[in-house]
């Protein structure tokens, strides 16, 4: 008898254990709510809506390998994105998108040819500045892509003051998104999904939902990722000696640079893996290392000229208005010597507003290669100071920093290019007091601006500091310039130089500077030896 009440009871066991495995199961599996907080909105989430999200959910958990993968790659690279996002002004919840379009994966590229980190078209990463040719793609970059990345997702949200919509925004773009919503939503604080919700939102909740919280999943393997900002031109190669890694490990965590090389028309963000655990406020990883730097103080603080005026953005089509920013104002670079008038007509902005904003005399040419504003300068720069060269003028240097003409006068109480000497430090930041005389220093000593915004001493630690700045040091000292004893002067072009800041500094016009050197365009390279005639 006791052994046919254990037969009959068999069934009943399994059924038992089937049923303790699947609640064990279940439990490890995050649950959907019924109610969610989302950037500042509350989500309502209706049965059906709650079922459908809770498959996506369970999908994400059912391969535990690629679910581990998957979780050591957020492990590196969200505390970078979540740095980005804070500094845009962008919920850190968004952070979960570029989990969605493309698992952290640098190089992922969909069947609508989107490519990288967020899962940019080569168009849409251009509107959002990001380099995008046969060198360097930014979309690839995890840096560059996720700011680009913030700035669509704040202009969208600019237009729906919606979260939700902005972020659907990201799968339909703005127009499709206004004709999917209209604007019953706009403002909208408490949303409320169900069967008809769009699908984009609620596999985008699966995702935070998956791995919000995970935090013994996202523990640190002992290494992070690590910042370095290069402003080239170098290679991987180069760099990978002073970082301690290989240039293959560059490689493998930089897949933004083609063959390695990173060009040096603006500022890029390499990344490699460090060794120890992620700082303790792992959204802010700075970089301390010291490339080269000479150890006294002033040396660490300074730039050299060429880093002004700083270009950011589609640099690919510079001509164009709407582009680029130069010192982080609106501005476009001009491709011809011409007049005010028609330059101001070619990039759609009133004459009158062009010349005030560049500090324009009415009858001034517009200079082949030279940046201008199409927004107003500002009353000072990021820099302290900057050390007069020979040949520099007010204007342009007030054009290399962004610093309005007046402001640059009165605060260094100098009213005429002829009261100017080479040596002469300028501030571009606070007023000169009153009798205070203007230093003068050797035209040797190296740096021509002074990377600070007050002074060291009064300088309070920040915890998010900006990333200091790689610069390969030349493989021996530039040769500037030398006379050849026949009235000319032999000219080794520099970094960051072009035909316009050459001909300021020698007094003389581009177009002549190409007429003696048969230049058919504004194009000139680094090392290249130019010919100026004396005035």
């Amino acid at each position: 008898m006791s052994k046919n009440m254990s037969s009959k009871n068999i069934p009943f066991f399994l059924s038992l254990i089937f049923v303790c495995l699947s609640t064990l199961a279940h439990a490890q599996t995050p649950q959907v709510p019924s109610e969610i907080e989302f950037a500042d909105l509350t989500i309502r989430i209706h049965e059906h809506a709650r079922r459908e999200i809770q498959l996506d959910v369970d999908a994400l958990y059912r391969n535990k390998t690629y679910f581990n993968i998957k979780a050591d790659r957020i492990n590196l690279y969200l505390p970078i994105v979540e740095k980005e996002l804070r500094e845009a002004g962008v919920p850190l919840d968004l952070k979960y998108l570029v989990i969605q379009e493309s698992s952290l994966i640098a190089d992922a590229v969909s069947t609508s040819n989107a490519v990288g980190f967020w899962q940019f078209k080569k168009g849409t990463a251009e509107e959002v500045f990001l380099r995008v040719d046969n060198v360097v793609d930014e979309r690839k970059n995890i840096v560059s892509s996720t700011k680009g990345a913030a700035l669509y997702l704040k202009k969208h949200n600019a237009q729906f003051d919606n979260w939700m919509c902005a972020l659907v925004s990201y799968q339909m773009g703005l127009g499709g998104a206004k004709a999917y919503f209209g604007t019953e939503l706009n403002g909208k604080r408490i949303i409320v999904l169900d069967r008809n919700s769009h699908w984009y939102f609620k596999k985008f909740l699966a995702h935070k939902i998956a791995f919000e919280g995970q935090s013994a999943l996202l523990v640190s393997n002992g290494r992070y990722l690590n910042e370095l900002r290069v402003q080239g031109p170098t290679t991987l190669k180069a760099i990978a000696p002073k970082l301690g890694v290989t240039e293959a490990h560059l490689k493998e965590y930089n897949k933004w640079t083609s063959n390695g090389q990173i060009p040096g028309d603006k500022t890029y963000t390499v990344v490699y893996l460090k060794e120890g655990s992620v700082p303790v406020k792992p959204a802010v990883i700075t970089n301390q290392e010291n490339f080269g730097t000479q150890p006294n103080s002033q040396a660490a603080n300074t730039k050299g000229t060429s880093s002004y005026p700083r270009v950011t953005g589609n640099q690919q089509k510079a001509t164009q208005p709407n582009q680029i920013k130069v010192n982080n104002i609106d501005g476009v670079m001009a491709t011809a010597t011409t007049s005010q008038e028609a330059f101001a007509e070619d990039i759609g902005i009133r004459e009158r507003k062009f010349r005030r904003v560049n500090d324009l005399d009415r009858n001034e040419k517009i200079e082949a290669g030279q940046y201008y504003y199409t927004d107003p300068k500002k009353s000072k720069a990021d820099v302290q100071t900057h050390i007069v060269q020979p040949g520099e003028t007010l204007w342009a240097i007030s054009q290399m920093y962004g610093i309005k003409l007046s402001s640059l006068k009165a605060k260094n109480r100098i009213r005429r290019d002829k009261d100017l000497k080479s040596g002469m430090v300028l501030n571009l930041v606070d007023h000169r007091k009153r009798n205070e005389e203007i230093r003068i220093v050797p035209l040797s000593t190296p740096p021509r601006s002074i990377q600070a915004s007050t002074p060291p001493a009064q300088q309070t630690p920040q915890p998010s500091v900006s990333q200091p700045v790689y610069q390969p040091a030349p493989a021996s000292p530039p040769v500037r310039s030398a006379s050849n004893g026949n009235g000319s002067i032999a000219h080794t072009v520099g970094q960051g130089e072009n035909l316009f800041r050459i001909s300021q500094r020698y007094g003389v016009s581009v177009d002549e500077i190409k007429k003696w050197n048969n230049l058919p365009d504004n194009n000139i390279r680094i090392g290249q030896k130019l010919t100026i005639l004396k005035p």
